[in-house]
């Protein structure tokens, strides 16, 4: 029998047990009296006397039963009423633990993050060795923080984490602890931790994961008089405190953290060595990855091996994350059994992809003229980038209406980037300013569909000079932080660079449309006549005007 365990029990349920052996001794003690007062009836010589004899006590003591269970029921009822589902029960958290376990995900599940791996199974370490550590005079990790990408395996990883270092595992979202009522995020730090420590005391430790913790770990600010500012951090203060404060025993609890803000959102006081001690950077997927990942869930699925080339898949999905991969083969295995087909080609996860990049396709009719000017508005946007851009491919172009537009033109990245220099940068404004200047060119007017590329290349324009310091003026550093304290002066010279460096792309574009004019109204003629060109399509045109990628 394990006796720490019957100790553990015997403290948080004593009372319980205390109410259930007074009921009991109640029922037992009624159980006497009811068979003395049969015997007394059976043994009486005159039937009034030996009755009454024999009811009083029982009378007396049903009464007494009666106003016990009366007491009991009422203050049942009262503590729901006013602890369950009245207001302190706003401060408490009713997150059920899940055992280690439990959860099945294990280090072979936790594809495509290599590094992060490497770093977790070394924290496993820690937390399971923890005599080891204590034995060389080092303490526990009290905290890691996951950062990264949305749809990169943050919870993917905590959950591999629970499951091998064989821990009870509490999980939360940064907005649960958030209430309109100041006290009541801190009392339900208080209550997850307690609840942490019980398990923690039991089992030998407990993990806490907390998704989305710039809801609550967000720097701190002064109240403007609302009280959210207040209750904020109030919150914030608490978890401090449970994570790093005065305690009378250090519990192994480890709380994971984790967010798709900059480490900058967060407090300092949450990111200091002895709260968050690790941090862990959980990233997009690079090609070796990839192949790995589609292997993965490719295995999980029927499919054709012939014709599926996991190689290839891992090329053309460049920038996609682990859950953008699950869900392109999700989406192909819906598509395939719409099409009753037995298995998984590699038809079906080009149209699963185009789906989920374009969008579902729209029943909107366009007319003869709305037609040809989408067709050289995205013209333009496939010849610059096939000719500019020599780091995208042009995969698909089409005019039929897809989710917000009128039409799209697929350029993917053909390898995996980290670093963006000028000419990158420079080339995506271009992009985006080709749409522009084909429809200048064509019917010296322009629609309301450059709303979207306008917005595009005004942003990097704007990052290229604010933030970057590649204007033409040689204007350095990163303006945007200084915010009001920059002078008009200052603001002008900026903004000339932004649009010297629009206008420069701008000319640039229209200068290669002009003299690519035959072949945009090829591209143009071919997607009326057949609203979608693809990648092959679009290659074989280009090859028909010698144009070879730079």
């Amino acid at each position: 029998m394990n006796w720490k365990k019957v100790r553990f029990y015997v403290k948080l349920h004593w009372l319980k047990a205390l109410l259930f052996i007074f009921l009991a001794g109640l029922a037992i003690s009624l159980v006497i009296l009811l068979i003395i007062g049969m015997r007394a009836w059976n043994e009486a010589e005159s039937y009034l006397r030996q009755s009454q004899l024999a009811m009083i006590p029982l009378q007396l003591y049903l009464q007494i039963i009666m106003a016990l269970i009366f007491g009991f029921v009422y203050t049942f009822l009262m503590y729901w009423l006013y602890f369950k589902r009245g207001a302190s029960s706003f401060s408490q958290t009713s997150k059920k633990s899940v055992a280690g376990g439990d959860i099945g995900i294990t280090w072979n599940d936790v594809i495509g993050m290599d590094e992060a791996k490497q770093e977790a199974l070394e924290i496993v370490r820690l937390i399971t060795d923890r005599a080891s550590l204590q034995r060389i005079g080092g303490k526990i990790l009290k905290g890691i923080l996951m950062l990264g990408p949305p749809g990169c395996g943050k919870t993917y990883l905590a959950k591999a984490i629970a499951t091998e270092a064989k821990l009870p595992f509490i999980s939360m979202s940064g907005s649960e602890f958030v209430e309109m009522f100041v006290g009541v995020g801190a009392g339900r730090v208080r209550s997850l931790f307690k609840r942490a420590q019980q398990l923690a005391e039991l089992e030998g430790g407990c993990i806490i994961f907390i998704d989305e913790i710039d809801a609550v770990g967000a720097q701190r600010s002064m109240d403007r008089g609302f009280g959210g500012s207040t209750e904020h951090n109030t919150t914030l203060n608490q978890l401090l405190v449970e994570m790093d404060g005065l305690k009378d025993k250090d519990y192994n609890i480890v709380l994971i953290g984790a967010t798709n803000a900059p480490e900058s959102y967060l407090d300092q006081a949450l990111l200091r060595p002895g709260r968050f001690d690790r941090k862990v950077i959980v990233d997009k997927p690079n090609l070796e990855d990839r192949q790995k990942l589609f292997a993965y869930y490719l295995q999980k699925v029927k499919y054709n091996p012939a014709d599926v080339k996991i190689d290839r898949l891992a090329r053309i999905t460049v920038g996609q994350t682990p859950a953008d991969i699950s869900n392109i083969v999700r989406e192909a295995a819906l598509i395939t059994v719409r099409n009753q087909n037995p298995l998984i080609s590699m038809k079906e996860i080009d149209e699963a992809r185009e789906r989920i990049a374009l969008g579902i396709k729209r029943r909107v009719k366009l007319s003869e003229k709305e037609k040809w000017q989408t067709a050289y508005h995205e013209s333009g946007h496939a010849i610059i980038t096939y000719l500019l851009a020599p780091s995208k491919d042009v995969f698909k172009i089409t005019i039929t209406p897809r989710g917000p537009t009128g039409g799209a033109t697929w350029i993917p990245e053909r390898e995996d980037t980290f670093i963006e220099d000028s000419n990158n940068l420079l080339s995506k404004i271009k992009i985006s300013l080709g749409s522009y200047a084909a429809e200048k060119i064509k019917y010296n007017a322009t629609t309301s569909g450059v709303y979207g590329d306008f917005s595009s290349a005004m942003h990097y324009a704007h990052n290229m000079v604010w933030i970057c310091g590649m204007g033409k003026s040689g204007l350095l550093g990163n303006w945007e932080i200084a915010g009001d304290k920059v002078s008009e002066a200052i603001k002008a010279r900026l903004d000339t660079d932004v649009q010297e460096i629009l206008s420069r792309c701008l000319e640039e574009v229209t200068e290669l449309l002009k003299k690519e004019e035959p072949l945009m109204d090829r591209l143009a003629k071919e997607l009326v006549a057949k609203d979608e060109l693809n990648y092959d399509e679009i290659e074989a045109i280009f090859k028909e005007f010698g144009k070879s990628r730079p």
